[in-house]
């Protein structure tokens, strides 16, 4: 049995005649932070679109736990403890930070009381923005936040209804050097204390380094590189395909 908590095998999608991914692998374990990286055009995003469930891949399959969900939907996934952010944020601008936490918590039910429901759901609200800051902005309205506050506000969305396992799309971009700290602790505290299991895309490349103690390198659709941080850093084909001399 695998011990993944989220895994892809042998995943490959098609546009045409272009091979957006090519038989690419990857796992992610509970209270693990695992880094995705690449040039553009790699197929990171791709590779996210199958794993959400918003794309079905032409081969290959997406297991939790084990169990195949390759044709599981978007909202089955989101039900059974998925999470995702995008590379441009999906907030609801028109409601409040607060009420964007409450609205992720919305779909539970039961026979609990709805007072005592709501009480419950606030409850989390609160603390989520406790944990990512935003204990100031809970009232301010989304649609008019600077980029950073909105990522680390649509980062507290996704945790508002506990994730089991969270695919971060580029939260680093346009955060000031304070708020990238701010969500690596928010990461490794998730990770590390919940046990989630996190995979993260990100061309901060040193923000990647410091924060994942395992990295995959996607390039052409296929992975080029994975293991530990500072092995990928020094492999010379990772070195060449996509960091550089100056990484």
């Amino acid at each position: 049995m695998s011990d993944y908590v989220l895994e892809a095998s042998g995943v490959g999608v098609r546009f045409g005649g272009i091979r957006a991914l090519d038989g690419v692998g990857l796992g992610v374990r509970a209270g693990e932070v695992c880094g995705l990286i690449g040039p553009n055009g790699a197929g990171k995003t791709t590779l996210f679109d199958v794993l959400s469930g918003i794309r079905r891949p032409d081969e290959g399959r997406v297991l939790q736990d084990g169990t195949d969900i390759t044709r599981r939907s978007p909202v089955w996934r989101a039900r059974h403890g998925m999470r995702r952010t995008f590379q441009r944020q999906q907030l609801f601008g028109q409601l409040t930070v607060a009420d964007n936490l409450l609205v992720a918590q919305e779909w539970r039910g039961g026979l609990i009381h709805r007072r005592d429901l709501e009480r419950e759901r606030r409850a989390r609200a609160a603390a989520v923005l406790r944990t990512c800051g935003l204990e100031a902005l809970e009232g301010s309205y989304a649609g008019t936040l600077p980029v950073g506050q909105a990522r680390m506000a649509e980062l507290a969305r996704a945790l508002a209804d506990p994730p089991r396992v969270l695919l971060l799309d580029e939260p680093a971009s346009g955060m000031s050097a304070e708020e990238r700290d701010q969500l690596a602790a928010v990461v490794r505290h998730l990770a590390y204390e919940e046990g989630c299991a996190v995979l993260l895309v990100e061309h901060n490349v040193a923000f990647v380094m410091e924060l994942c103690a395992r990295v995959v390198v996607l390039d052409l659709g296929r992975v080029l590189a994975e293991g530990p941080a500072a092995e990928v850093r020094a492999d010379p084909k990772v070195v060449d395909a996509y960091l550089g001399t100056t990484a």
